[in-house]
Order: C-alpha cells, then sequence, then structure tokens
C-alpha cells in the first residue's frame, strides 16, 4: 500500500510539539535501499526524549521516532536482502533524525540492517529491543574485563526499566548474584521475580558522597541512570572491577574523583549501541538469540499500539515504565 499509518511529531511555532497518529505516504520516506514493513518496534527512553522534541536526539520536524525495527523487507536494491525477508535495525540514525519504527513502513539504508537470526521472532528481538541489546551489551564488556560468577554480586540501578530488567533477567540465567537498584517500592516482587536476590532502595545510592571510597560490596555494575548514583556505585566496586555505563535519566553529570581507579584499581566502561559497527552488533544478536537467550521474556512485555503509545511515551519520561514496551504496527 503507498499509505501507511505513523505518530507524527510536530514542532508549532511557539516551539512546543505535538504528536498524534496519521496517514502518511510512502513517498515522504527518505531514499534508501531497503523498504520495509514494520511488524514491531519498542519504546526506550531515547524515543521519549525524541517524541517530546529534545534537541540532543532529533532536530528535524515533522518527525516518526522509534529507534527500533523489526520487520519484513518490501523492497530491496542490493544483493544482500530481498522480498520478504525479515530483518531487525536498531541505531545508527534510525528514529533520530531518519523516521523510525513509531510508522507501519520505514525506508533505510541496507547496512542498518540485520538478518533476523533464526531463534528469535520478529517480537521477541522487539522484547528485547536496544534496551535488551545495551544490557546484554553491557554484560559482554564487563566479562570481557574479568567480571565472573564468583566474583561478588553485581549491581544494577534503574532495574525496572527496560536495560535493568533485562539485564537483571540475564545475569540472573548466568548465574550472578544480582542486587537491583530502583525507586519503586511497589516493584520488588517483580524484580525478585525476574531473578534480583535482593532488592535496594535507590535513596541508599543517590545523594552525593564525599568519602573517597565505600565499601567493597560489587563485583560488577550495569548503570542506566548516571549522576551520583553511578559514582557511589564505582566508590563500592571491590579491587580490580568494572562499572558499566549505558544510561543517563538521572543525570549526565558525575561526581568523581579519581580516587577509585587508582586505589581500587577499577574500570568505569562506555557502552554505545548506537554506532557500534553492525559486525559487532551481529555477535551481541548472535549471543541474545543462543547462548545468552532469556526465559521468560514476555514477563517483561507491556503491549502497546499506535492508538496507545503517546501516553506510554508520557510514562516513560516520568520514569514510571516497567519493562518493556513493545509496539505491534498492526495492532
Amino acid at each position: 500500500m503507498s499509505t501507511f499509518r505513523a505518530l507524527l511529531v510536530e514542532k508549532q511555532d511557539d516551539g512546543s510539539f505535538t504528536r498524534g497518529v496519521v496517514e502518511r505516504s510512502v513517498d515522504d520516506l527518505p531514499k534508501g535501499e531497503l523498504l520495509v514493513e514494520v511488524a514491531y518496534s519498542s519504546l526506550n527512553y531515547k524515543d521519549g526524549l525524541s517524541a517530546s522534541g529534545n534537541p540532543g536526539v532529533s532536530r528535524n520536524f515533522p518527525h516518526t521516532p522509534g529507534i527500533d525495527v523489526a520487520g519484513v523487507v518490501l523492497e530491496s536494491s542490493v544483493d544482500a536482502f530481498a522480498a520478504g525477508d525479515e530483518i531487525i535495525a536498531i541505531g545508527f540514525d534510525l528514529g533520530m533524525n531518519t523516521p523510525g519504527g513509531f510508522g507501519q513502513r520505514v525506508r533505510i539504508p541496507a547496512a542498518w540492517a540485520l538478518a533476523r537470526p533464526e531463534a528469535l521472532s520478529l517480537k521477541e528481538a522487539m522484547l528485547l529491543g536496544t534496551a535488551g541489546f545495551t544490557a546484554a551489551l553491557s554484560i559482554a564488556k564487563l566479562e570481557a574485563a574479568g567480571m565472573c560468577t564468583d566474583g561478588g554480586p553485581v549491581l544494577v540501578t534503574g532495574a525496572t526499566g527496560g536495560v535493568g530488567s533485562v539485564a537483571v533477567a540475564l545475569l540472573s540465567q548466568l548465574g550472578y548474584e544480582v542486587a537491583a537498584l530502583t525507586g519503586k517500592a511497589s516493584q520488588h516482587e517483580f524484580l525478585k521475580g525476574l531473578g534480583a536476590t535482593t532488592v535496594i532502595d535507590r535513596s541508599e545510592l543517590s545523594e552525593a558522597n564525599s568519602r573517597p571510597l565505600l565499601k567493597e560490596a560489587w563485583g560488577g555494575v550495569v548503570d542506566t541512570v548516571g549522576g551520583a548514583i553511578l559514582f557511589n556505585a564505582v566508590k563500592a566496586l571491590r579491587y580490580g572491577c568494572s562499572l558499566a555505563a549505558c544510561g543517563l535519566v538521572s543525570s549526565p553529570d558525575i561526581p568523581a574523583s579519581v580516587f577509585p581507579f587508582i586505589l581500587r584499581h577499577v574500570n568505569l566502561l562506555g557502552i554505545d549501541s548506537v554506532e557500534l559497527p553492525l559486525t559487532q552488533k551481529r555477535e551481541v544478536w548472535s549471543r541474545l538469540a543462543g547462548e545468552w537467550k532469556i526465559d521468560g521474556l514476555d514477563a517483561l512485555e507491556h503491549p502497546l499500539t499506535l492508538d496507545t503509545i503517546s501516553d506510554a511515551i508520557d510514562t516513560i519520561l516520568a520514569g514510571q515504565m516497567v519493562g518493556r514496551g513493545v509496539l505491534d504496527l498492526n495492532a
């Protein structure tokens, strides 16, 4: 079909932003080697920023967010893909300044797409999406830096969110003792159901602390929030251990000193899922479809449609989204 439904974010004359579901034409899409019928997308914090006009994410409007896509190729101008192929695409400029997965059609460069791993359905791929991929990438980088199951408990901050909830579930399945940090008192049982051994109230780590070091506690940390929580976690790393920083929902700034690094020999590891080369993305997806495939992934799902996505965007920006928002483009 030549038209399709999409969430469209528009900038108004007064500088405000509005969003609504509209009919768009395939001819409105940018040039690209693949025209894809989107089956599923997912809701990430970055999508919320894009949908509210954050200039650090999206600068060109009108715009359709959605940094994740799982769907079927309708047209291809390259040999690597053919009509009917099922693909997944995350990161690069998708959903930032290129129309993304909150529309039933996208047109993208072939270099952004990966063939769907056989052991993952399109929906399962979006139950993971950028958030789940980032969680797996964080764990892979921590293990490459020496993290192991007998090295002490692993702390996951922002544990009820997309990255955090997948990290808790995957770490538990891999045999780690997991401590989940959250400000949501009502979600403790949810986190324990995912495999968290202990649940810690966010207030215990959220205040800036002038002490150069804290008691050694963590054999690794997956941090999704930044700010004082990140550096308090760094100060409590065990000797030689590492923290993977992949989010900033609390703050992009950290009250830091060099003491933990030179006295405890610890590492602060940066995680980027956007510009990561496709070969490395393929490796992580292969693990998520293979030895790291998560049992009971459906427990994380928060089902969404184009008619409910706008309210869900408000929810995730308010820090109230639990688990993974999965957008069914055909519902």
